[in-house]
């Protein structure tokens, strides 16, 4: 997320009035965690299209892109980038926090983007991903067969969250046993990216930032010195015209890398297994279909964030260097411009443009091939081992807007 936006996204931006010149652009007011839109917001992002490609959303005090062509258009056009034009502020107990934003890739434009992720992407290749595919399905397997047979089991702590979270400490290089550790940090630096986040959680996500990159640290430290066959020392390893990661870059990376990566693979597994269990749907040989429909039609991050940097007019209306936009992927991925019935899950589906739930242009996610890779193959493997898989309880979702994730997912294997 964008500096600017983590520092107010705990409450309402102060009114303002937006400079749109050529249309009045529509208001809509939705608490982003109102109950009912918590458990269901697609009914709002309809609203927000049929009112238009950008809208005001006056509860976060910004416009928003709706429409599939608007979110696309806006995600690829150099003209918008994830800095703000001005330093962003913030209390000094945030600090441990916003040190780790400031040098996420995430955060940066060209031309350190640019390095950061040449050198990242020498590190988490193609082929690196690929070769953990083995590790996943023995996992998978492993986690699969632990579930009891005809008892009530919890599915995100027995399935859903391990994988995401045990793969990446694999593919890092740091002990199995952390995972606990690296689950909790995640855990609470993400709050700070939530709708009506409080005090004592920005305090958490503050503590967790210092405890895992202190923890990071001393992996890099002792990585460089004694080089490993883990993600760590590939990092440390990765050059570009005689220039290398920061110590401070490479845990930003690391962090950033566990982060997005879990948070996006729980959600979206959750979510594909509520959906399949829902519909009856079932991986079939070639599981690739059924997970890009899982991802488009409710997936795990529901708005991303832009500065414009220059004075335009788009879609009718006109935009401030300096102004934040807020991308709705989640209303792009049920765009009726974009997909035939898109409020119908298919498991077949072959129309339409790749889904955006995992962004596009230069800050397209680095961590997609791998969250994919986790998806068509854990799914599999839950039905294989547990074919008569059912719910026991109405799944809910988490007040984490705007992640769009399960609170609970109790079923009976």
């Amino acid at each position: 997320m964008s500096s600017s936006f983590q520092k107010y996204a705990g409450k309402p931006l102060a009114k303002g009035k937006f400079a749109c010149h050529a249309l009045p652009m529509q208001r809509l007011s939705q608490s982003p965690t109102d109950p009912g839109f918590v458990q269901d917001p697609y009914p709002f992002y309809a609203q927000a299209r049929a009112a238009g490609d950008l809208v005001w959303w006056d509860d976060y005090a910004m416009p928003m892109a709706t429409s599939h062509r608007a979110v696309n258009t806006i995600l690829r056009d150099r003209r918008f980038g994830r800095e703000p034009l001005a330093p962003p502020q913030f209390p000094a107990r945030l600090a441990p926090f916003y040190a780790i934003e400031a040098n996420s890739m995430l955060e940066l434009e060209p031309p350190r983007h640019g390095r950061l992720r040449g050198l990242v992407l020498r590190a988490f290749t193609s082929r690196r991903i690929a070769s953990l595919a083995p590790e996943i399905a023995t996992l998978a397997h492993d986690l699969a067969t632990a579930i009891p047979k005809g008892a009530p089991v919890e599915l995100l702590d027995a399935y859903c969250r391990p994988i995401p979270v045990r793969i990446i400490a694999r593919l890092l290089g740091v002990p199995e046993d952390m995972a606990p550790d690296l689950l909790r940090w995640s855990n609470a630096m993400v709050q700070m990216y939530q709708a009506g986040r409080t005090p004592d959680q920005e305090d958490e996500a503050a503590l967790a930032a210092e405890d895992f990159a202190a923890f990071l640290r001393g992996y890099v430290t002792e990585r460089r010195t004694s080089p490993r066959d883990d993600l760590i020392s590939a990092l440390i390893a990765a050059e570009d015209d005689g220039t290398t990661l920061s110590t401070d870059e490479l845990i930003a990376t690391c962090i950033l890398l566990l982060n997005a990566g879990h948070e996006a693979t729980v959600h979206s597994l959750g979510n594909g297994i509520k959906l399949c269990l829902e519909t009856g749907a079932r991986p079939g040989q070639d599981p690739a279909p059924l997970v890009e429909e899982i991802l488009r039609y409710d997936p795990p991050l529901h708005m991303f964030t832009r500065y414009a940097y220059d004075d335009m007019t788009l879609f009718g209306h006109d935009i401030r260097r300096g102004d934040q936009i807020g991308l709705l992927l989640a209303s792009a991925n049920r765009c009726d411009a974009a997909y035939t019935m898109p409020d119908r899950f298919d498991p077949d589906r072959c129309d339409g443009p790749v889904n955006q739930s995992f962004g596009a242009g230069l800050h397209f996610c680095v961590g997609a091939p791998l969250a994919r890779l986790e998806l068509q193959i854990a799914l599999p493997i839950l039905f294989q081992h547990h074919a008569a898989l059912r719910l026991i309880a109405p799944p809910a979702y988490a007040d984490i807007y705007h992640f769009h994730g399960l609170s609970a997912l109790s079923v009976m294997a």
